[in-house]
């Protein structure tokens, strides 16, 4: 009985140490998922910001100014 408990007690500690790896993994996938949405969010703030400015009312912007990624961020970084 007691060589049942010790096994059961070993096998337990491995599906934890599995699930621990499984954790710290899913959390460095959220944290790069968070800084990818931080990054499409600035890229969306400062285009949306570019189109309510007075040069895109005036059909004036340039096409460095334009074209996505060459303003100060980049979507796609």
């Amino acid at each position: 009985m007691r060589e049942q408990l010790e096994q059961r007690v070993s096998e337990l500690k491995a599906e934890q140490q599995k699930g621990q790896q499984m954790l710290a993994e899913l959390e460095g996938r959220q944290a790069e998922l968070r800084q990818t949405l931080l990054r499409i969010s600035g890229a969306i703030q400062v285009l949306e910001e570019m189109l309510a400015g007075p040069a895109a009312q005036n059909g004036a912007l340039s096409s460095k100014e334009a074209v996505p990624g060459n303003g100060p961020v980049d979507a796609r970084a």
